[in-house]
């Protein structure tokens, strides 16, 4: 009776937009501008990061957009591999966003959250003598359990408001996105209209030399590390492709004026915090301080800290229910292809939600939050994404080739070709730079190759969903 109730189109254009800004637009632009000025770098060097790390994002629209007019369903990037690549590299993806990205990502959004709430109104924790108590000395369940707690329930409300229909999830995303982009405009009018010199700052300004050749490279390169995970996240709104009204047209515009719009706000923001204060100012910033705060203090004094704390806060909740929105739908059709846990391809008869498949996402994403595992995860996001990232720019090519995709995209064919080769510089720079996180990224994406080969061997022909 399940599969025969299908997924409701119901989501418009200006939805699909506001869902990919939404979800980019996190607490990573408010706070990355400090470690970037420690690099060294100067002024236009991290302007260069930013807008560098955009173009290869928005090359990556591109791609996405022509490899969309393929497909109708939902699963997006999955479904992409899928055809482009077959089952055994899509499902490698689709485990790795099960286990790494997706949940990995819930969790620390909702983690960031609550830090953000705990900043202005203590949640108490409630376990405070139990801190130390570890699990093999790696997973200390019981610290900070009063954020945890508090996350695990924001969780679980965002799940609850999602299960009872995407439109709700979905209107909810369109007023916070809105409300967070408008926060963003109204800092960096402020902050382009300041002609006071910046008062230093009571701590120790970080002298930054003048680099050159391969230092240049490096810290140029890690900048761009850091630009690029404020930017992740885009392509989620390929996954509830199902749920998209006309999605051969509106995801591919989606993709682009999402990005465009996230790239904008970025590249003003930053150089809005470094007309505001120097980038010695900015890299003396301690690390459990937020640069925007810093800079809003300058310009509003204590309000503005009390503004940015909330701004983050509308930030990575708005992140967060996009998350909750996107990712389930992936292991939704997986699911359907009998390429993951049976019962996450059921649908609710009545709200038409893949409702299991986010009781699934739910159950995870909390168990990483109560473990504190995600920081880990949320490491190897980047490295875990760009393993993928190359093949589904060569699937783009392949197909292009067969005459199976017959749509215009822009660029082509060197904007594949770019994604192709940054995919590589990426995954080997950080293979040769952080080889221990490097190798647990590639374990945990292998790990699903046993459970790929169960779910084969229990495979059968799929039951399509009528439409």
């Amino acid at each position: 009776m399940e599969n025969k109730t299908s997924l409701h189109r119901v989501l418009g254009l200006t939805t699909g937009i506001l869902l990919v800004a939404g979800i980019m637009i996190g607490s990573g632009v408010f706070k990355k501008i400090a470690p970037m000025s420690q690099s060294g770098l100067s002024e236009f060097y991290i302007l260069l990061a930013w807008i560098i790390a955009g173009i290869i994002t928005m090359f990556g629209a591109f791609t996405y957009s022509g490899l969309a007019s393929m497909t109708t369903e939902a699963g997006g990037v999955y479904e992409y591999l899928r055809l482009t690549s077959g089952n055994f590299f899509s499902f490698l993806f689709g485990w790795s966003v099960f286990t790494i990205g997706g949940s990995g990502a819930t969790a620390a959004l909702a983690f960031i959250f609550s830090q953000s709430v705990n900043s202005l109104l203590h949640i108490p924790d409630l376990t405070q003598s139990l801190k130390d108590v570890s699990l093999g000395d790696f997973i200390y369940p019981f610290r900070d359990s009063g954020v945890k707690i508090f996350s695990v329930l924001m969780i679980c409300l965002l799940t609850w408001v999602n299960y009872l229909g995407i439109k709700k999830g979905s209107l909810l995303n369109n007023v916070v996105t809105a409300a967070k982009i408008s926060g963003i405009l109204l800092l960096i009018i402020l902050g382009l209209f300041y002609s006071n010199p910046a008062p230093a700052l009571d701590t120790v300004a970080h002298n930054n030399v003048p680099l050159s050749g391969v230092a240049l490279f490096s810290a140029l390169f890690g900048a761009m590390l850091s630009a690029l995970w404020a930017y992740d996240g885009w392509a989620n709104i390929t996954y509830v492709t199902g749920e998209i009204k006309n999605p051969q047209r509106n995801i591919p515009i989606a993709i682009v004026v999402g990005v465009g719009i996230a790239m904008f706000l970025y590249v003003v923001l930053n150089y809005t915090f470094m007309k505001v204060m120097t980038t010695s100012q900015l890299a003396a910033i301690d690390q459990n301080n937020i640069a925007a705060a810093e800079v809003a203090a300058i310009l509003m004094g204590k309000t503005g800290r009390v503004i940015i704390a909330a701004l983050i806060m509308v930030s990575t909740l708005g992140a967060l229910n996009a998350c909750i929105i996107t990712y389930p739908r992936l292991y939704f059709r997986m699911a359907q292809e009998h390429f993951f846990f049976k019962k996450a391809a059921a649908v609710h008869t009545r709200f038409r939600t893949p409702y299991v498949s986010l009781l699934y996402s739910l159950v995870w994403s909390c168990i990483l939050v109560i473990t504190g595992t995600f920081d880990l995860l949320t490491n190897l996001v980047i490295f875990s994404g760009y393993l993928f990232f190359g093949l589904i720019a060569w699937g783009l090519i392949k197909m292009k080739r067969k005459g199976i995709i017959k749509a215009k995209v822009i660029g082509y064919p060197f904007t594949p070709i770019i994604i192709i080769l940054f995919s590589a510089v990426l995954v080997i720079n950080t293979t040769i730079v952080q080889p221990k996180a490097s190798l647990t990224g590639l374990i945990l994406v292998l790990s699903g190759v046993p459970f790929y080969y169960y779910f084969k061997k229990n495979y059968t022909t799929p039951v399509r969903q009528e439409r």
